[in-house]
């Protein structure tokens, strides 16, 4: 009688672990959790630098007239007053 009380409680036992390992909510599930959060604390960091860096650009763009020019000069086309676009033509003739 005790050979089968000693062996249903061993049973018993070792499902109850299989649960706590591989059972919904169990350890395995926490490993993907804990995963998954790292993950997103990542990302959240780099969504944070790139906020920052757009709020820069932002205060830069509202007080700071030289950037201003810059960015109108580089992604516009533009030309600032006294200034000359002098254009030239890098291809050689093949006589050269």
């Amino acid at each position: 009688m005790r050979k089968i009380f000693f062996s249903l409680a061993g049973i018993s036992i070792f499902v109850f672990l299989m649960l706590i390992v591989f059972g919904d909510r169990g350890y395995s599930d926490l490993r993907k959790i804990r995963k998954e959060r790292d993950r997103i604390i990542e990302k959240n960091v780099g969504i944070e630098k790139e906020n920052i860096l757009l709020y820069r650009t932002i205060k830069r763009l509202k007080h700071d007239p030289k950037y201003i020019g810059e960015i109108a000069r580089k992604e516009l086309g533009m030309v600032g007053r006294d200034e000359m676009i002098f254009k030239f033509n890098n291809k050689r003739s093949e006589n050269e």
